[in-house]
């Protein structure tokens, strides 16, 4: 980028002034960098279990039965499906409700489906979730909506 202007003054193999950048430390900095970046970026990841179901559709004709719904509202009411509850008797009314859906399964075993609502403040879920957890219901799915 720099231009030599003058005639210089000095012998014949005399280099003159060089008024260019070095970007050669510049390059083995970035490099140093780039590396040390690369090699401490992947322990940092967290890896997360997921029960994610197969991708084969049920066969056709097959009735799919309806998901076990708990709806957490912003106000702390709990609901099972369209039926209240509250948070201490949440497992014994969760127990009926799966029961009686599916009794070849224990109740522990099926799955439940939790959705709250956009201002539902994050202690009243994690009660639910707790609670739960507590009473050995460990098959938690979350339900997301988009906005």
């Amino acid at each position: 980028m720099g231009a030599k202007l003058g005639g210089g003054g000095g012998g014949r193999f005399d280099l003159g002034q060089n008024s260019d950048i070095n970007v050669t430390p510049f390059v083995d900095v970035m490099l140093v960098l780039l590396i040390i970046f690369m090699v401490a970026i992947p322990p940092a990841t967290a890896a997360i279990k997921l029960d994610l179901p197969p991708a084969i559709p049920p066969p056709p004709g097959t009735k799919v039965k309806e998901p076990v719904l708990i709806n957490i509202q912003a106000g702390g009411g709990v609901f099972i499906g369209e039926r209240p509850t509250s948070l201490p008797t949440l497992p014994a009314d969760l127990s009926k409700v799966l029961s009686a859906d599916d009794p070849t399964l224990p109740p522990t075993q099926q799955r439940v489906y939790i959705r709250a609502d956009k201002q539902v403040r994050y202690a009243d879920f994690m009660s639910v979730m707790n609670t739960l957890q507590g009473n050995g219901f460990y098959q938690v799915a979350l339900i997301n909506e988009e906005i």
